[in-house]
């Protein structure tokens, strides 16, 4: 599938790291480096721009590796970008550690996954299907 892409940035096109990736990563693009404090939230501008087809979506994620070792993640994890967004690609970063985070020019901050979806039309019912697990929400479905 292709994507029109407008790249304002001083980086590379995200790219697949290897045949398997489901994801690309995406890089700041400030002019200079950032300090992002413990609980401290910021939009990350990327310097891309996309068009999307209908019935697509650009998610973006957090990078593991950065969440893992840094704390720093993706506030409204996946962020969806949708097909009529033309505004810059921006990353909401939150720092959920202790300690400051700097957030440097090219630095990988999140990853994008282009991904279909489905609209739902919606069927207003008086009752729903018996199932087994009924009513039962979060952690109903552990052992017994």
């Amino acid at each position: 599938m292709k994507i029109k892409i407008i790249n304002k940035s001083n980086h590379d096109l995200p790219h697949y790291e290897t045949l398997a990736s489901a994801g690309m990563d995406l890089r700041a693009n400030i002019s200079e480096p950032r300090v992002l404090k413990p609980l401290e939230r910021s939009i990350v501008g990327t310097g891309l721009f996309i068009e999307l087809p209908v019935g697509i979506e650009a998610q973006v994620r957090p990078r593991s590796g950065l969440a893992a070792k840094k704390g720093i993640t993706v506030l409204n994890a996946p962020g969806t970008i949708d097909a009529d967004y033309r505004g810059e690609v921006g990353v909401i970063l939150v720092n959920l550690s202790n300690d400051e985070f700097i957030i440097n020019n090219g630095e990988r901050i999140a990853q994008l996954v282009i991904a279909k979806h489905e609209r739902a039309e919606w069927e207003e019912v008086e009752v729903l299907s018996e199932t087994d697990r009924g009513e039962g929400g979060f952690g109903s479905t552990g052992t017994k």
